[in-house]
Parts: structure tokens; C-alpha cells; sequence
């Protein structure tokens, strides 16, 4: 019901959240090594972001992605949770489209 599933995707009550501001590394297929083990660092980064106290679901855009998840900007207080995320390079600033984090390793 309330969980994280990777360091962009989380359930809240039911309901599936996509963070629509940034993009992390895939844990459930990653592509290499080294993106996997970074994907579970941005997982168990964004629990603790999350369970750091109350915050707020933004739309920003799109309502929906194609796949159905509720599209958010996660807030606390007028900032995006995210940012901790890309500054700590656990995760890039959403462009479009997915980037390969294994070309990164």
C-alpha cells in the first residue's frame, strides 16, 4: 500500500507516484552492475527523504505517465525532494527520456 520501489517511484496509500522532476538508476532491470547498486542507494535514500516528515504532491504538466502512475513533484516546505537526490548524483533532472547509467561507470 506505502512503499518505495525505486529512487523515482514510490506507492502512497495505493496509489502509484512516478517523481516527475529527476530519473534514477533502474533496480529492477538495471543494465549493469554499478547501476543497480546505485539505483538501491537512490531507493534507500529516498525512504529516508520521504520519512523525514510531511510532504507535499505536486502536478507539474502531465497528471499521468503512460504507463497510469500519478506523475509528482515531491515537496517539503517549497522545495523538491529531488534536489537532495541530484546533488548527492543519485539521480539527473528529468529530460525526456531515461539516460544509460552504466555509460556512466
Amino acid at each position: 500500500v506505502t512503499c518505495v520501489v525505486d529512487g523515482d517511484t514510490f506507492w502512497l496509500e495505493g496509489t502509484k507516484i512516478r517523481i516527475a522532476d529527476i530519473n534514477t538508476p533502474e533496480t529492477s532491470q538495471p543494465g549493469c552492475v554499478a547501476e543497480a547498486e546505485l539505483g538501491a542507494r537512490a531507493a534507500r535514500r529516498l525512504v529516508q527523504l520521504l520519512n523525514a516528515g510531511p510532504f507535499t504532491l505536486e502536478v507539474q504538466g502531465r497528471a499521468t505517465d503512460r504507463y497510469g502512475r500519478a506523475l509528482r513533484v515531491v515537496t517539503r516546505r517549497g522545495s523538491s525532494l529531488a534536489e537532495p537526490l541530484v546533488a548527492e548524483g543519485l539521480a539527473e533532472r528529468w529530460k525526456g527520456k531515461r539516460s544509460d547509467w552504466c555509460a556512466r561507470s
